[in-house]
């Protein structure tokens, strides 16, 4: 690419102008500098994080990265920023649950690969931040199986669907309470399991502290362990994973 630009500019058909400007690796806004070039160097495109931002802002970060024919995909992005945003871009969908919006140029092709990542969610009250994991799972291209209300309470409800998640190439786990579902998936499954806390569960949870605290001091191998409430940053890392797996696999 860097080629034929230099030869357009030689030619005269590319000003010195618009060639440094198809060339920069990031776009300053003025409030936010894009990073254009974070799909080259990472394999995804920048990630937008809704919370904090206005609307505004968050709407010209979405022009920025479409101009450039990148996929769009925003967090934490609550019901009434994205719905002045759907306004201006109805193509793109919002998961409420997940708190995410989102859209790609292309359908995802799921006959790629017959892999898939599994989610598993403890209880009801973690779904948030399980879907926020799935969503962003299947946003970045990765078919996405989900169990959820399958936690340690009710283990049976777990083992009716081990065979499943035993076959997945990577488990995103969500556990608030206790945070004790982790550790059982890492001693059934042969893959990565990416723990995931929540800050669900009473006073002595400490908002998702003790949770964390349990799934770093697992004793079962193949856990890592992501912020409290960050479904994102599980699913970002399990993607990375699922990609492997899928080149591994042809």
């Amino acid at each position: 690419m860097m080629e034929d630009i230099l030869k357009q500019v030689q030619a005269g058909t590319l000003s010195v102008s618009e060639a440094k400007e198809m060339l920069a690796t990031y776009e300053n806004l003025g409030f936010a500098k894009v990073d254009h070039h974070r799909k080259k160097r990472q394999g995804f495109p920048e990630i937008i994080y809704g919370e904090g931002k206005s609307t505004d802002q968050i709407i010209s970060i979405i022009q920025a990265l479409k101009a450039k024919k990148s996929d769009v995909l925003v967090t934490r992005i609550s019901k009434d920023k994205a719905e002045v945003a759907l306004e201006q871009f109805p193509e793109f969908t919002y998961n409420e649950i997940a708190e995410i919006l989102f859209w790609k140029q292309e359908a995802i092709d799921q006959e790629i690969s017959t892999k898939y990542i599994a989610i598993v969610c403890a209880g009801t009250s973690d779904m948030r931040v399980a879907e926020e994991a799935a969503v962003t799972a299947e946003a970045l291209g990765c078919e996405v199986r989900r169990f959820y209300d399958v936690g340690v309470a009710g283990i049976h409800r777990l083992f009716d669907n081990i065979e499943e998640i035993q076959n997945a190439t990577v488990s995103v786990v969500v556990a608030g309470m206790e945070g004790a579902l982790p550790s059982v998936i890492g001693g059934l499954v042969a893959h990565p399991v990416i723990a995931v806390p929540t800050s669900i569960g009473y006073g002595a949870n400490f908002h998702g502290l003790s949770a964390l605290l349990t799934m770093l001091n697992s004793c079962a191998s193949g856990i890592s362990v992501v912020n409290i409430d960050n479904g994102f940053g599980g699913a970002y890392n399990a993607a990375l994973i699922h990609r492997i797996a899928q080149k591994n696999d042809k």
